[in-house]
C-alpha cells in the first residue's frame, strides 16, 4: 500500500467522484475524513471503509461554511496528527443561460465550486505548512477549457478552480506542497444516477445513452477519476504541480464535440 500511514480529506467524500476517491485512497493505505452534508451518504461511504478493513471518520459539513471545512481539518488532526492529502472535491451544478442567472445562483454556484475549495484548502493548509510536505488536488471539470451552452457559472468557477490550483502551487512550492486540478469529462456518478431514476431510467440505460461521448465512446465512472486523483495526491506525482490533468475520454482535443 502506497500510501500506509498517510492522511487525507476528501470534501464531498459520501458519494460519486468523493466517494470513489474515498475507497481508492483507503485502499492504498490511507486514513481518510470523510467531509459530507450528507450524512446518509458519508455513513454510507464510512461503513464501506470499515467493510474493506480501513481506516475513515465520517463529518458532517457543508463547503459553504468555512468553519466546517476546518472541522474536517481538525478532525484529521484530533485523530492522526498531521494532513498530507486534500481532495476538494465538494461541488454543486447550476443550469441555464446567463441571461436568467439570478443573485442566487450565483451565490450558490461560487460559494461551493470556488469559496467552498478555497476554504478546504485553507483549513488544511496550515498543518502541510507545519509538515512542510502535502498534496492538493481539486476537482474542476473538463468543461473549463472545452465551451458548451447551458452552464455558464458550473463552467465559469470550474476554470477558476485551475487557476487557483496553479497560484497555489505558486505560493507553496517552497513549503514542499503541491496543487493540482483534475479536469474529468462526462462522469456518471450517483447524482445522475439517482436523477435518471425519478425519470424511471436506469443506470445501464444512462451508461447505453453516453456510447459515442468524446473519443473512447462512453462517459467515465467514479473509480477512473479517483485513479486519477490518487496519482496526482500520492508521491508518485512527486514532481508534479500547478497543472489541470483532463480526464475526459478525449473531449478536449474533439472539435465541435
Amino acid at each position: 500500500m502506497r500510501s500506509d500511514g498517510k492522511v487525507a480529506v476528501v470534501s464531498g467524500g459520501g458519494a460519486g467522484i468523493g466517494k470513489a476517491c474515498v475507497l481508492r485512497f483507503v485502499e492504498e493505505g490511507a486514513r481518510v475524513v470523510i467531509g459530507d452534508m450528507s450524512v446518509a451518504d458519508g455513513e454510507a461511504t464510512r461503513a464501506l471503509v470499515e467493510q474493506a478493513g480501513g481506516e475513515a471518520i465520517y463529518v458532517e459539513g457543508n463547503v459553504v461554511n468555512e468553519s466546517d471545512c476546518h472541522a474536517w481539518a481538525s478532525a484529521a488532526l484530533d485523530a492522526w496528527g498531521r494532513i498530507d492529502m486534500l481532495v476538494a472535491n465538494a461541488g454543486a451544478r447550476v443550469g441555464g443561460s446567463i441571461l436568467d442567472a439570478t443573485e442566487e445562483d450565483w451565490e450558490i454556484i461560487v460559494n461551493v465550486n470556488l469559496r467552498g475549495v478555497a476554504y478546504c484548502c485553507k483549513a488544511a493548509l496550515p498543518a502541510m505548512i507545519e509538515q512542510q510536505s502535502g498534496s492538493i488536488v481539486m476537482i474542476s471539470s473538463a468543461n473549463a477549457t472545452v465551451g458548451r451552452s447551458g452552464m455558464p457559472l458550473y463552467d465559469a468557477t470550474k476554470a477558476g478552480v485551475v487557476s487557483l490550483a496553479r497560484s497555489l502551487a505558486v505560493a507553496h512550492g517552497e513549503d514542499n506542497i503541491r496543487a493540482n486540478a483534475v479536469l474529468p469529462g462526462y462522469t456518471i456518478t450517483d447524482f445522475h444516477e439517482r436523477n435518471a431514476a425519478k425519470g424511471g431510467t436506469t443506470p445501464e440505460e444512462m451508461r447505453e445513452r453516453t456510447k459515442g461521448y468524446a473519443l473512447l465512446g462512453a462517459a467515465a465512472e467514479p473509480h477512473q477519476l479517483a485513479a486519477a486523483v490518487y496519482f496526482l495526491a500520492s508521491d508518485d506525482a512527486s514532481n508534479i504541480t500547478g497543472q489541470g490533468l483532463l480526464v475526459d475520454g478525449g473531449l478536449s482535443v474533439t472539435s465541435g464535440a
